[in-house]
C-alpha cells in the first residue's frame, strides 16, 4: 500500500515547520550574541563613560596612574595604519585575483599561486608579527625609511627619525596580511562573471584590458568591494601582528614613521596589569569603541553595495 497524498502533505509540513523552526532558531542566536556582546561591553565600560564621556575618545592622554584614559592617539593608530594597509593591499589583492581569473593561458600556474594565497590566509597572525620584527624592521630602518625621509620628508608624512618600529612598518605587515583575504575573495568572485560577458567584448575586437575593465570589474565590483571590507576588517581587528612593530608609543603620531599605538594592542598590552576598576572599564571601553568601529564600518559598506547594485539595476 502506497501513503496517502494527505499523509505525505502531513510529513512535508512537519519538516517544514522543523525547518523553519531551526533557521528561524540560528537567525534569532546571531542576533542574540550580537546584543549581548554589546549589553555586556556597555555593562562593563560604564563607569569608563560615566567618568570621561566624549572626552575618552577626543582626548590624548593615558596615564593609569592618575586614573586619565583618553584614546584618540590609539584609535588614530588603528585608523592610519588600517588605511595604509588597504591603500597598499587593494591593488596588489585585486591584481593578484584577475591574473588567477583571466590568465586563462597560465591555468597551471595559476593554481600554484591560488594555492600559495590560500596558505597566506591560513598563517598564523603572530608569525607575521615575528617575520615584521625580525626581518621588516631593520628592512624599514635601514632602507625604506631613510630615502622617504630624504626625498618626501617635506612633507611631513616621514618627517621623523628613521625608527622601523613604526605606522608604517605595521601597515606593510598588515597589507601583507590582508593580501589574501581580498585576493581569494575578488578571485571567487571574478570567477562567478558569467562568460558571455567576456565573449561580447572579444567579439566586438576588445583587448583583454579593455574586457578587464569595461565587462568584468563592473559587473564584479560589489563583491570586490565586500572583500575590500573584509580585509579592512581584518585589519581593523589585528592584534598580535601589530603589536610586535607599531611601536607602542602612547603619544599622537607625528608621521607614518613615528612610533604608535593601535586600540587592539592598547587592549592586549594593558588589560591584567591592573586591579583598579576605572582603568578595567577604561579598556573594556576600549573594546566597545572597537565593536562599534567594526559595526560603522559594515553599516557603510552595505549602504555602498546597496547603491552599487541600485545604480546597476537602473542602467540594465
Amino acid at each position: 500500500m502506497t501513503a496517502s497524498p494527505k499523509g505525505k502533505r502531513g510529513s512535508s509540513s512537519k519538516g517544514d515547520l522543523v525547518l523553519k523552526a531551526a533557521v528561524g532558531a540560528a537567525a534569532i542566536g546571531v542576533v542574540a550574541i550580537l546584543v549581548g556582546l554589546g549589553i555586556e561591553l556597555t555593562n562593563g565600560s560604564w563607569l569608563s563613560i560615566k567618568t570621561f564621556g566624549l572626552g575618552f575618545i577626543t582626548g590624548s592622554t593615558w596615564n593609569p596612574a592618575f586614573d586619565i584614559f583618553n584614546i584618540f592617539p590609539f584609535l588614530l593608530g588603528t585608523i592610519v595604519t588600517s588605511a595604509l594597509a588597504l591603500l597598499l593591499g587593494l591593488p596588489i589583492g585585486l591584481g593578484v585575483a584577475i591574473f588567477l581569473s583571466e590568465r586563462r593561458g597560465f591555468r597551471a600556474g595559476a593554481t600554484v599561486l591560488g594555492s600559495l594565497v590560500e596558505l597566506l590566509a591560513a598563517v598564523p597572525s603572530v608569525i607575521y608579527g615575528l617575520w615584521g620584527l625580525i626581518v621588516l624592521v631593520p628592512f624599514m630602518r635601514e632602507y625604506v625609511e631613510p630615502t622617504l625621509k630624504t626625498y618626501l620628508g617635506f612633507t611631513q608624512l616621514f618627517n621623523a627619525a628613521p625608527f622601523g618600529l613604526d605606522l608604517l612598518t605595521a601597515g606593510v605587515v598588515l597589507t601583507i596580511m590582508i593580501i589574501p583575504t581580498i585576493s581569494a575573495v575578488s578571485r571567487d568572485v571574478l570567477n562567478a562573471v558569467p562568460n558571455s560577458q567576456r565573449e561580447a567584448m572579444y567579439s566586438l575586437g576588445a583587448t583583454d584590458w579593455e574586457v578587464i575593465r569595461k565587462a568584468v570589474l563592473p559587473y564584479a565590483r560589489s563583491g570586490i568591494f565586500g572583500a575590500t571590507i573584509l580585509g579592512l576588517g581584518r585589519a581593523v581587528g589585528e592584534t598580535m601582528a601589530v603589536t610586535f612593530v607599531v611601536g607602542n608609543a602612547t603619544a599622537i603620531p607625528t608621521s607614518l614613521i613615528s612610533p604608535g599605538y593601535t586600540l587592539t594592542s592598547l587592549i592586549v598590552n594593558q588589560f591584567g596589569t591592573t586591579t583598579d576598576p576605572l582603568s578595567d572599564a577604561a579598556l573594556v571601553e576600549v573594546g566597545l569603541v572597537l565593536f562599534m568601529l567594526a559595526l560603522v564600518i559594515n553599516f557603510f559598506a552595505r549602504a555602498l553595495v546597496w547603491r552599487m547594485t541600485r545604480s546597476t539595476r537602473f542602467r540594465v
